[in-house]
């Protein structure tokens, strides 16, 4: 799709504790864009303060940090942000059956209803302005779903759909919506996934939580640096013909295409021999 260039170079991104997000708003201050990074504790605030970054909290799963969020970064740009990138989340592994309502509330509060929520605040500078880009870090597991992550696929899936409908909406608006589509990626990602494991699946019958850590150590045969997601998100942001998606690492890129490809009970029958065949 064709954009018009980003006029003002300030960028707000969600989740820079770690990871990608603080791979992403290193790389793009070096790039020359004045960098609005976020997270959700103040020690992670007071750690990219220290790096030079402008830092405030935001927590997606809180709608009046959101919107106080969105309302910081407009007043110090005035008005002024030319992307926006959605980067927090986290995973909620299980089980579906022993998946809480909680849990589930909580997974889709942060990774799909903060995420709209921080969007819809600050688009309408964006429209305004005549320019803009919005990138939402999503997942392979946006395109195909696995067990033992049923919840944080879903959000994914969501996601996806949000980004695909609200991309048609702002046609001729000078304002693109993106979607990253990573799959494993060195973050603590995981190591997040299993602390929520703990906390809110006791005596699971489907879920242990060596099986989880088994199925984490066969991906990272595959996984990349955070810093391979970074460089698409700036392709993404300066690009004049950006992508719709941008998939990083091998299993992004085939996964989708084999779940096409194989019919549904073979696709199935490939998923549960990789469960059924994990040793300790």
């Amino acid at each position: 799709m064709r954009l018009p260039a980003v006029e003002h170079k300030t960028v707000l991104i969600t989740g820079c504790s770690t990871g990608i997000g603080r791979a992403t708003a290193r790389l793009l201050r070096d790039h020359g864009w004045r960098v609005l990074a976020t997270a959700r504790q103040l020690k992670d605030v007071d750690s990219l303060a220290s790096e030079g970054f402008e830092s405030f909290p935001l927590d997606l799963a809180d709608d009046r940090s959101v919107a106080e969020g969105a309302k910081t970064a407009l007043n110090r740009t005035n008005g002024r942000i030319g992307a926006l990138v959605n980067n927090a989340g986290y995973g909620q592994p299980g089980a579906l059956e022993d998946v809480s309502r909680e849990a589930l509330r909580r997974q889709f509060e942060v990774n799909v209803f903060g995420l709209q929520d921080l969007t819809n605040r600050i688009l309408p500078a964006m429209i305004k302005a005549g320019a803009g880009r919005i990138v939402h870090v999503s997942s392979v597991l946006g395109r195909l779903a696995i067990p033992l992550m049923g919840a944080y696929c879903a959000t994914k899936h969501a996601v996806e759909a949000l980004a695909d409908a609200q991309r048609i909406e702002l046609r001729n608006t000078g304002v693109g919506v993106i979607l990253i589509e990573p799959g494993p990626i060195e973050t603590a990602f995981h190591r997040n996934a299993r602390t929520a494991a703990e906390s809110m699946l006791p005596g699971s019958p489907r879920f242990d939580l060596e099986r989880y850590a088994l199925l984490v150590e066969a991906d990272r045969r595959f996984a990349m640096k955070p810093e391979s997601v970074a460089k698409a998100i700036l392709k993404a942001l300066e690009s004049r013909c950006p992508r719709r998606r941008y998939t990083i690492t091998v299993p992004a890129k085939i996964g989708p295409l084999l779940r096409t490809m194989l019919p549904g009970a073979w696709w199935d029958a490939l998923l549960e021999y990789r469960i059924r065949n994990l040793r300790k």
